[in-house]
């Protein structure tokens, strides 16, 4: 057996998967929950030692001597949230996560201070979001200059992992460029901007390693822990939109990634750097080689859950609900803005529900209107990747909402493209453990699609075709959508 591990550390969950490349079988998986700290002021934080019991959970759910088959490990983060450590690894400060929408001010000032926007997309090809590491850095200065002082690495949740398993600080390029810090076009920090935060911030990031190579290997403590075997090696791993690409398989043109979890997400493999000047497609890098286009909302099954918490619904209920209800949900639209958010720029942005009358104010048409209302936000990223030029021809879509054939089939009507379904939904930890193969297998991007095409299946039965008599409801639906985003978006800036 040539037994591989995929960590995904999530918003909600970390899980493990425990995979034997040989067979191409799961032999094991297993998740364990996280909390989260929120506050009226946009905060969204978790303590990094919760993600280690959560780990430590996960492993000790799965049998001895699966866990001493490992050879390799992959490491897959949600991205951007800022763990603070200091010489002896130990978290400093809560981690302010991807969601945190706390530091818009922090955001202006780095811009203000760098010269502005137009110098930020010339120069690293990112704008600084409320939601990127940079300004949450720049918070932690102004807010606890005493915790700052004592900071020795900056580190992604990601990083923070592979830091425990290892010993080793070391950041890969892909998540580092959801950072704000990087210069995306030749994958390396932008210095300047970085002093224009701190003078002395640049030796307290991390060194930089390509996807291919190791961030370490397993030590003596952590093996003890884990029951994983001691110095088996520990790949670059990735943030968890790199990882899920590798775990869907876009990593050649044409082939797009839609991630429908607490956040929705939009990405495309690019072999160049794709600079979006509008700021609407952050200008990743890939964790394979290339660079990932990548849109990202943060309000995606939060909607869908909030409502269905309203009527008290379960999941499968709302998708009845939801279903009940006509194309465009009668006029009913919602802007599922709960957490502010970043895909329209609008950190202090509210949710609202529009439309309203006396014969449409119904169930179904509200479970409509908070379904759509995720699609609708992807679609403004999949129409900016047409604008720059990308050939789509197919969706793989991925996370809580890739389960619901309601969802599934309206992301294809509304975004006009096949939308394939991958046969493993856990595509962030299956990207870990391939990544930890290629490694193994010495690296290089042309043994990588060779990996992926071998290793990631497509479910035929789940995968949905655009019913073409339903475009003109949905582009109806589509244009009221973005008629009330532009009505109220002032409203909240």
């Amino acid at each position: 057996m040539k037994v591989v591990l995929g960590i995904d550390n999530g918003t909600q969950s970390t899980k493990t998967m425990f995979y034997d490349a040989d067979t191409k079988d799961v032999l094991a998986m297993a998740s364990a929950g996280h909390d989260m700290i929120a506050e009226d002021d946009g905060t969204r934080e978790q303590k990094a030692e919760w993600w280690i019991e959560a780990l430590i959970s996960c492993m000790d759910q799965v049998d001895l001597d699966i866990r001493a088959a490992v050879q390799a490990v992959g490491v897959s983060g949600q991205q951007h949230g800022f763990v603070a450590v200091d010489d002896s690894g130990k978290p400093l400060y809560k981690v302010k996560l991807w969601c945190d929408t706390s530091t818009a001010a922090e955001c202006v000032e780095m811009t203000d201070s760098f010269g502005g926007e137009d110098k930020l997309l010339r120069e690293t090809g990112n704008l600084i979001a409320p939601g990127y590491t940079a300004s949450k850095i720049l918070w932690l200065k102004k807010t606890y200059g005493e915790l700052y002082k004592k900071m020795r690495w900056v580190l992604l949740p990601h990083d923070y992992l592979n830091f425990w398993l290892t010993g080793r600080a070391v950041m890969e390029y892909g998540d580092a460029s959801g950072t704000g810090l990087l210069d995306v076009r030749n994958r390396i920090w932008q210095e300047d901007l970085i002093r224009s935060v701190d003078p002395e911030l640049l030796d307290k990031l991390p060194p930089l390693i390509g996807p291919d190579e190791s961030a370490g290997h397993i030590s003596a403590e952590a093996a003890a822990r884990t029951g994983l075997p001691e110095g088996i090696p520990v790949s670059s791993g990735g943030g968890d939109n790199m990882m899920g690409a590798l775990g869907t398989g876009t990593v050649a043109d044409g082939v797009i990634t839609m991630s429908m979890g607490t956040s929705g997400t939009l990405y495309g493999y690019s072999e160049k750097p794709i600079i979006d000047p509008e700021g609407i497609l952050a200008a990743f890098c890939s964790s394979s080689g290339g660079w990932l286009p990548l849109l990202c909302t943060m309000n995606c099954t939060v909607a869908t859950e909030l409502t269905r918490d309203l009527f008290g619904l379960s999941v499968k209920e709302i998708d009845v609900a939801g279903a009940q209800a006509p194309a465009g949900a009668e006029g009913v639209t919602m802007l599922p803005f709960f957490n502010g958010e970043r895909v329209p720029n609008l950190p202090k942005g509210k949710a609202s529900i529009m439309g309203l009358n006396a014969t449409n104010y119904t169930k179904e048409n509200i479970a409509r209107a908070s379904l759509e209302s995720a699609i609708f936000g992807m679609k403004i990223g999949l129409d900016r990747f047409r604008e720059l030029g990308f050939d789509v021809r197919q969706i793989r879509m991925i996370g809580g909402g890739a389960k619901s054939p309601i969802w599934r089939q309206m992301a294809a009507d509304v975004l006009g493209v096949p939308v394939l379904i991958p046969k493993q939904a856990e595509a962030a930890a299956l990207g870990g453990a391939l990544q930890a193969l290629w490694m193994l297998e010495g690296g290089g991007e042309t043994k990588l699609s060779e990996l992926v095409e071998t290793h990631v299946g497509i479910d035929e039965r789940a995968s949905c075709e655009p019913d073409t008599a339903l475009r003109g409801a949905y582009d109806k639906a589509y244009s009221s959508y973005k008629n009330w985003l532009d009505v109220l978006a002032p409203q909240y800036q």
